[in-house]
């Protein structure tokens, strides 16, 4: 399977008899799936099979689709609203003989609110229903472009993400090759420092400083750490490669990461482990932030 972002655009139209209809349906990041839509009045059956299709099609996002339509090629009708009418004149007519006034003319009679009603012929039954199937469709095929654009965009990030990940192992890899987390460079560092205890003064126990020499050396030992990055970016690797929504299994990989970056930085007793464990924690950091774009 294809791997997808969560950031799309799409949009459709098209026109089913007198029925112009236009959907645009956007997506961005979100740690769950929600589907919002926007419908004009009298087109709310549209949205249960729609929403049905885009959560077959879709796992994660908040997705906006807007939908207008349109009734075009229906003449108006006009009508005189007689009842409206008959109270203007008589009104005018009680009028006529406290205010001085020139008669009213037709025209403003007749703009007056209320007396002119423009009104469009009856939809029929039928071709609702068939402009609701055309759009229904129109908006599978909005969506298919949505998609599309997502997995365009979840491709590029594919590459990103693999691209971090072999700096990851790379940065891996020489620690792993460090002098300085050899434990013989550990224990020659600890061995000095616990001769210039003993130089200072000589009331150290030297067995029991050896002793703590060799718990520090132990604790210093970065090999657990080393074998978990190792295993966190093959298994990361699996995930870019099968594809298909694993936005949220590598966002736990990327903390898990971190986490093995931070403790290999603390556990750093040279000055090139630490950099490389700075390295390290900056790298896993890009990793952690583009895998928030991931379905």
């Amino acid at each position: 399977m294809a791997l997808s972002s969560m950031t799309g655009f799409a949009r459709g139209q098209g026109v089913a008899d007198a029925y112009a209809w236009s959907w645009e349906i956007k997506s961005v990041n979100a740690k769950g799936f929600d589907l919002r839509f926007r419908l004009p009045p009298g087109w709310d059956a549209v949205e249960v099979p729609a929403r049905t299709r885009a959560a077959e099609k879709l796992s994660r996002g908040t997705v906006y689709a807007n939908l207008s339509v349109e009734r075009k090629g229906v003449a108006p009708t006009v009508k005189v609203n007689e009842p409206v009418l008959n109270a203007v004149l008589a009104t005018l007519n009680q009028l006529a003989g406290k205010v001085e006034a020139a008669p009213p003319a037709l025209d403003g009679i007749l703009a007056l609110k209320g007396v002119i009603e423009i009104t469009e012929e009856d939809e029929r039954e039928e071709d609702h229903r068939a402009a609701e199937a055309a759009i229904l469709a129109g908006f599978e095929q909005a969506l298919a472009a949505l998609i599309a654009m997502r997995q365009e965009e979840g491709a590029t990030l594919g590459r990103v993400l693999s691209a971090r990940l072999d700096e990851i192992a790379s940065l891996s890899g020489r620690a792993e090759a460090a002098p300085g987390r050899k434990p013989e460079a550990i224990k020659a560092r600890l061995a000095e420092q616990v001769a210039t205890l003993l130089a200072a003064s000589q009331r150290f126990d030297s067995d029991r400083l050896h002793q703590e020499a060799l718990m520090l050396a132990a604790k210093a030992d970065i090999r657990e750490e080393l074998d978990r990055l190792a295993s966190h970016v093959a298994q990361a690797q699996k995930l870019l490669a099968d594809g298909g929504p694993v936005g949220r299994k590598l966002d736990f990989l990327a903390q898990e990461l971190n986490r093995e970056s931070n403790t290999l930085t603390a556990k750093a007793n040279d000055v090139e482990l630490t950099n490389i464990g700075l390295g390290l924690k900056g790298v896993v950091e890009q990793f952690r932030e583009q895998v928030q774009n991931l379905e």
